[in-house]
């Protein structure tokens, strides 16, 4: 940590050294050896030497890819820590991940950014249709079926142990799916809205 410091132009450097290293809740490690640290660790130490000089800008490139959930847990946490203080460009091929951390979201396809906003503008900008989870005890052929004859149903598609309807536009369909289950003579166990999720976003915007 002061050999990066050092390199960094800092002066105060042990002082540096031990700061950035509490930041990252490894002051207890001070002077243990690299090697005989966990992976968690070592990406905390990572970002404790992108740290230790103090710059506005942090460039992170998926800094939690190989750790275990909770070591994921730990790196993200820490990462809206120091999303306080500093601005941090945060690299991911973990959609969810993004959507948990970030403030703003860029989408390159092809070396193209295609789009650029909040995961919430982004979610209303692009959501043409609402899409509703539906769950019933009974045949899913049955469900499905009545609930495609449903009028301004879309689309029917299965998801988990349901399925999941597609709206045409913004129309609001629910009060019809549960009688058009109930007429078929199945038992409604639950309808919701579905948030449209940054993978489905990143999906529609890079689809050829």
């Amino acid at each position: 940590m002061q050999f990066v410091a050092e390199l960094r132009g800092v002066r105060a450097k042990k002082a540096a050294a031990l700061r950035a290293l509490e930041r990252v809740d490894l002051a207890s490690r001070a002077y243990s050896l690299v090697r005989n640290i966990s992976k968690g660790m070592r990406q905390r130490l990572g970002l404790a030497q992108a740290i230790v000089h103090d710059p506005p800008v942090l460039i992170l490139d998926e800094p939690t890819i190989g750790l275990d959930p909770q070591q994921v847990r730990d790196v993200r946490a820490l990462v809206r820590e120091l999303g306080r203080e500093h601005t941090v460009i945060f690299s991911t091929h973990i959609l969810s991940e993004a959507e948990q951390i970030c403030d703003k979201v860029i989408i390159i396809n092809q070396g193209r950014i295609v789009a650029e906003d909040t995961p919430e503008k982004l979610s209303e900008r692009l959501q043409v249709g609402a899409r509703i989870f539906v769950r019933a005890r009974g045949r899913a052929s049955k469900l499905h079926a009545a609930l495609q004859q449903v009028p301004g149903v879309a689309s029917v598609e299965a998801h988990a142990l349901g399925l999941v309807v597609s709206t045409q536009g913004n129309q609001e369909v629910r009060p019809a799916l549960a009688n058009a289950v109930q007429a078929a003579g199945l038992e409604l166990l639950e309808l919701r809205p579905l948030a449209t999720s940054l993978e489905d976003i990143f999906i529609e915007l890079t689809h050829a």
